[in-house]
């Protein structure tokens, strides 16, 4: 590897080997030769075009994977290696992170105030702000059904009701859509009212006894199977944000609130 105390002075000179045959063009390569050419280097770009001379290669050099980066000779490494040494980050797929649920409420609150606009002629009404939590749940419930076996799984480790009752599990995101397709079309309230306030109610109490009570360290299901949000305070604020829909679309049935969808 290359000796990295150097860093102040890099040369400007670097050899990228990467894949690209008639079928594959490996993206990490390109991403390599990107960041190098952004960061100043005249890069020597030199293709593996086959499979067997990709794997001789790595025999060669003794890597597991390319591209590979030299410097003078001297091995950077792969796509890692080089954004470490160009003093870049490099994201942990394990790693803790808000930014999916972040990158969700803010694509959905958008959405709200340009449906409102649309509508309305103004992007900040009451209107929007239903419709945001409406999208919201549509859009919760699409990214777990991109994958129900793998929410079921995540979602079993803390749901009341599913861990009684497994099938609860992959009807939740269905009613979840559901209730909110219904309540962005402000159509039968009868059905998605009642929805929305059961699974919301089951949801909140079950994260509630699970992070608050019993101190559990677990990750949310409430963006699909796979993500690395811990459960907690998002996933209550998903469940009340259904309860407080119900009830607001329940009271606007029955003339209590003064708009309904």
């Amino acid at each position: 590897m290359l000796d990295r105390t150097n860093q102040g002075h890099p040369p400007k000179k670097a050899v990228l080997y990467r894949m690209v045959t008639a079928e594959h063009t490996c993206p990490y390569g390109l991403k390599a030769k990107d960041s190098l050419q952004r960061s100043g280097y005249d890069v020597d770009d030199r293709h593996l075009a086959t499979r067997e001379e990709t794997d001789a290669f790595k025999a060669q050099h003794g890597v597991a994977t390319t591209p590979q980066v030299f410097m003078e000779d001297d091995r950077v490494g792969g796509y890692d290696d080089l954004r470490r040494f160009l003093g870049k980050p490099v994201a942990d797929p394990k790693a803790t992170s808000y930014r999916p649920v972040i990158v969700l409420f803010t694509m959905t609150g958008l959405m709200a105030m340009a449906a409102s606009f649309a509508v309305d002629g103004n992007p900040l009404t009451l209107r929007a702000a239903e419709w945001f939590i409406a999208f919201s749940m549509v859009v919760l419930g699409l990214l777990k059904l991109q994958n129900v076996e793998s929410f079921s799984t995540m979602f079993l480790n803390y749901d009341l009701l599913a861990k009684r009752w497994v099938p609860y599990s992959y009807i939740y995101p269905y009613a979840e859509a559901l209730a909110g397709v219904l309540m962005i079309a402000g159509a039968l309230n009868w059905l998605s009212v009642p929805v929305a306030l059961f699974i919301g109610a089951v949801g909140a109490i079950s994260v509630f006894k699970a992070v608050y009570l019993d101190k559990r360290e677990l990750k949310c299901a409430c963006v699909g199977g796979s993500s690395n949000v811990p459960l907690g305070f998002i996933s209550l604020t998903e469940n009340l944000m259904m309860v407080a829909m119900a009830v607001w679309m329940a009271a606007a049935s029955f003339g209590i609130a003064g708009h309904a969808m």
